[in-house]
């Protein structure tokens, strides 16, 4: 990985954003780094695909500041465009171009010189070359999202916001977006990553935000997000005393999984024990599970709908 700029090229202050009298961003407020992939995880209607629409300046803010590399999106759209690239949630492409033809397209519209050596930059890259001078829609979906990401490629941006770029997609094609997106990250440019797979987040992400009904929620490493989580505590039964066993945690009202054992909440791992120690049930293994960042959302979201 690179080493990490000290001054943010993204800068949002107070940004706020409603429709209809709806107000769906409500006061964004964060920075990312040069050089890091930064993830926005949130519910579908959270807000993430209107934030991205505001920083690539599709859409403008009611009010705030969004800077990027230090310039306004709102008062220096065209000259924040020459930086930025936006692979968005549908794909771009043209299905009755071939590959190659798409990838001109684009370079001949961003001024690319050598748009040749460009496009034979990118099939290599993304390994696209067995099937670039193929129609598009001869594609599968996960090729066309891989064409989809070569496009937003072309021209060298310093930025590039990936809105949901592996829904849909099939575990093998998305493993290798991943790669993808971890060698943009290593070649020195910044990443702005929206997705609902929080297994995604956790793998390939810098920095994390949760945005929870317009309001950015928490944000961290995934370390810091699951560190200031309690741990879970599984606890193992004999087989035939696990009902037994559920039925004291109901009685005590003590919040549990049950998923091979007995899953339940660092803060209640005493009163548990002391239960079952009480009445005569064996503890076969006790073991601390390490949070996940799914746990880590719904808690977060669970407190705040409070």
């Amino acid at each position: 990985m690179n080493i990490l700029s000290s001054q943010p090229i993204i800068t949002i202050k107070h940004a706020k954003k409603q429709f209809d009298q709806v107000s769906v961003l409500k006061d964004i407020s964060m920075s990312v780094q040069k050089g890091e992939i930064y993830t926005l995880l949130g519910e579908n209607g959270a807000g993430k695909t209107t934030l991205i629409k505001m920083m690539t300046t599709l859409l403008q803010q009611d009010s705030g500041e969004i800077l990027i590399a230090g310039l306004s999106v709102k008062d220096q759209p065209d000259k924040v465009r020459k930086l930025i690239s936006l692979n968005a949630q549908e794909t771009t492409v043209d299905m009755f171009f071939s590959g190659y033809e798409n990838l001109q397209l684009i370079a001949r519209l961003r001024g690319v010189k050598d748009v040749k050596a460009e496009i034979e930059q990118l099939t290599q890259r993304l390994g696209l070359k067995e099937f670039i001078d193929r129609r598009v829609a001869e594609y599968s979906g996960g090729m066309r999202r891989r064409l989809d990401i070569a496009m937003s490629l072309v021209g060298d941006p310093e930025i590039v916001f990936l809105d949901e770029p592996t829904t849909g997609v099939d575990p093998k094609n998305r493993l290798e977006i991943w790669r993808i997106i971890r060698e943009i990250r290593d070649s020195g440019k910044t990443i702005f990553l929206t997705t609902q797979y929080l297994d995604e987040a956790d793998r390939l992400s810098d920095h994390i935000s949760f945005l929870h009904q317009g309001e950015i929620v928490l944000t961290g490493t995934p370390a810091e997000l699951k560190k200031n989580t309690s741990k879970e505590i599984k606890i193992t039964l004999e087989t035939a005393q696990q009902e037994q066993g559920k039925v004291l945690l109901e009685e005590a009202r003590i919040q549990f999984t049950d998923e091979e054992g007995l899953i339940i909440s660092e803060a209640d791992q005493q009163q548990a024990l002391e239960l079952f120690v009480a009445h005569e049930l064996t503890i076969l293994a006790l073991k601390a599970e390490e949070i996940s960042l799914e746990t880590t959302f719904l808690m977060i979201t669970k407190e705040q709908n409070k």
